[in-house]
């Protein structure tokens, strides 16, 4: 649990009484790989913080799915929008390796911004930080050519190539699995 305290401590302090409400609602959760957290048409009821492992988030489609976002150890991950509305989700997030999580419900989080100090505002900073996450994300799509894209991702995330399949990856980026070789044969 130390792990969710340091990444919240570096959004804003918590003092003691807050940090033992708080960590008293988290519920710790292994999976294994391939495991869902939630799927299409299901109201997404809790936030979880990955102390291990990887998750993907994707639109499954006949074909190829759609994948459209990859989470790592020491990061939020939820159907934010499903969360916030309690609407169906439109797309799932699985596993891609075996993952422990710390997760909170919908209605523990809601207790923790009324009894704490600094919830609101970790709600409001995280919120902020998902926002930020996305706008990039678009962004890229729009303005960066594939190779940009395969090239900004592992920038960003250098051990990506060895934890996860390159077909979620070319989907990443939009492009074949076949266009994803030629891309990493001209870079190479």
């Amino acid at each position: 649990m130390n792990e969710i305290r340091k990444f919240i401590e570096n959004i804003t302090p918590m003092n003691d009484a807050d940090w033992l409400f708080f960590s008293s609602k988290l519920q710790k959760v292994k999976l294994n790989k391939h495991s869902s957290l939630i799927k299409v048409g299901e109201i997404e009821n809790s936030l979880s913080f990955i102390t291990k492992g990887i998750v993907r988030i994707y639109i499954p489609r006949e074909e190829n799915d759609l994948t459209f976002g990859f989470l790592f150890e020491n990061e939020f991950v939820t159907a934010y929008d499903s969360f916030l509305t309690q609407m169906p989700s439109q797309y799932q997030i699985e596993t891609l390796t075996e993952t422990i999580i710390l997760k909170i419900s919908n209605k523990d989080l809601q207790e923790v911004y009324l009894k704490t100090n600094c919830g609101n505002s970790i709600g409001r900073k995280m919120a902020e930080n998902m926002f930020l996450i996305k706008s990039k994300r678009e962004l890229s799509l729009l303005s960066k050519t594939a190779e940009e894209r395969y090239l900004d991702l592992f920038s960003e995330r250098p051990n990506l190539l060895k934890q996860i399949p390159l077909k979620y990856i070319s989907s990443y980026i939009g492009v074949t699995p076949q266009a994803l070789s030629r891309i990493r044969k001209r870079i190479t």
